[in-house]
């Protein structure tokens, strides 16, 4: 993900408006028809920083932002307005995007992030896996179900356990990747070596240190 988001060229508006969009798509998990829907005054950036955006069956709800969207959103809002948009993410002349528009943008910057992360190559990025990504580190930080059910809008539980699923696959296939025990088998660290005798049964310690740099010796009673 850090590879697409540093895709856009910022030293462009565009660019900085993409890595943005990006950036609070991957964060929040908006889906691309409530992300084009916000508008400026839809952001809260001061305690409590969340977004305000309409979802499935023109159902309005609340989510939270985190810091790194929080800052990104702070520097884009001051950003010069073109032709007085109002719509949080405009089109260069002003009017809002479409869904159409950001897996356009995404695949493009989806394909300059190939140069630096060959992986992607096999992968196929829309901004559903942006929604996907954002649920799963939800998950991954002991978020229960049943609130990242509310923060992704779903109707109902049931929807988000796809997530938990995945969650646990991914753990599973970590988990087949290791190799078995084998019983017998030489430790990753051998033992220690036995101290050697001298003539009189005093111990010849080399780790034992004496402060002097000098081998060290103890002496035992003989057994």
């Amino acid at each position: 993900m850090e590879a697409v988001l540093a895709a856009p060229d910022r030293t462009t508006w565009l660019g900085r408006r993409d890595h943005t969009l990006l950036l609070v798509a991957a964060q929040t998990g908006l889906r691309a028809s409530e992300l084009t829907g916000l508008d400026r005054d839809t952001v809260h950036l001061g305690p409590g920083a969340h977004a305000r955006c309409v979802g499935k069956g023109r159902k309005e709800r609340t989510t939270p932002l985190t810091t790194p969207a929080r800052c990104a959103l702070q520097a884009w809002l001051k950003e010069p307005l073109r032709k007085g948009a109002t719509a949080l993410f405009p089109h260069v002349h002003g009017c809002r995007l479409s869904a159409d528009s950001v897996q356009s943008l995404l695949r493009k910057h989806v394909r300059v992030a190939h140069k630096s992360c060959h992986s992607l190559k096999a992968k196929s990025v829309s901004p559903h896996v942006l929604r996907h990504s954002a649920a799963m580190e939800l998950l991954q930080a002991g978020v229960d179900c049943s609130v990242i059910a509310l923060w992704l809008g779903h109707e109902s539980v049931e929807t988000t356990q796809t997530y938990l699923h995945a969650h646990l696959t991914l753990k599973e296939a970590a988990l087949a990747k290791l190799k078995p025990y084998e019983r017998g088998k030489r430790t990753r660290f051998p033992a220690e070596r036995s101290p050697a005798r001298l003539p009189g049964g005093a111990l010849n310690d080399q780790t034992m240190p004496n402060g002097m740099g000098l081998p060290c010796t103890r002496s035992t009673m003989p057994p």
